[in-house]
């Protein structure tokens, strides 16, 4: 979300619960957000805004972590479970749909005997940090194609691209967008161990 924001020269305003930025993302306005709210909380910070600027669960991204795919992976989704992600089953809760889209970063299984709470928090190390670097330029790239291109192909282009740099370490954000079909942003930058097995 922050490299988002200052690509397109938006800036943040903060509220109790959240960071907003509206701005022109490939064309259309869309709503950039930050909850700061802690992560099993995102939905009491995302539903008020999705119900004030969306009109379809569609009009939701959330990028978020994700430990079922291989570190540095990117992958779209439309719907599906929370599979133990906290942040996700509070946006379901919270929302009454889990029909949002997804863009999905893979951070890895953690090694053996490694608590996946511990390993989801703690910081990369420096290659690590590298390979998740270009993860987030990805994703951000990805945010821009669904917005440009609409969801479908921009899905056809990124989960048939093998943007898998190998490393095992912690990396997970949250986006989410208003907007008319799939524009608008939402980012939150925590995560927890889930299983969300489900491909598209």
């Amino acid at each position: 979300m922050d490299r988002i924001a200052s690509e397109l020269g938006a800036n943040w305003l903060a509220s109790s619960d959240a960071a907003k930025a509206d701005c022109d993302l490939e064309g259309r306005r869309v709503l950039l957000v930050k909850p700061l709210t802690f992560m099993n909380l995102s939905g009491f910070a995302v539903a008020p805004l999705y119900r004030k600027r969306a009109e379809d669960p569609e009009d939701l991204l959330v990028v978020h972590d994700d430990l079922d795919l291989s570190a540095g992976t990117v992958r779209l989704k439309r719907g599906g479970g929370a599979g133990g992600h906290k942040g996700l089953k509070s946006l379901v809760a919270e929302l009454g749909t889990a029909d949002f889209l997804r863009i999905r970063i893979g951070i890895g299984r953690p090694p053996a005997g490694v608590d996946p709470a511990d390993y989801v928090l703690a910081p990369p190390d420096p290659a690590a940090g590298i390979m998740f670097e270009k993860a987030i330029i990805a994703a951000a790239e990805a945010a821009g194609d669904i917005v440009s291109l609409g969801f479908d192909k921009a899905m056809t282009r990124w989960n048939a691209k093998a943007r898998t740099p190998r490393a095992d370490s912690p990396a997970g954000n949250i986006l989410l967008a208003p907007g008319e079909e799939s524009g608008g942003l939402n980012s939150r930058k925590e995560a927890t161990p889930h299983d969300d097995s489900e491909e598209v």
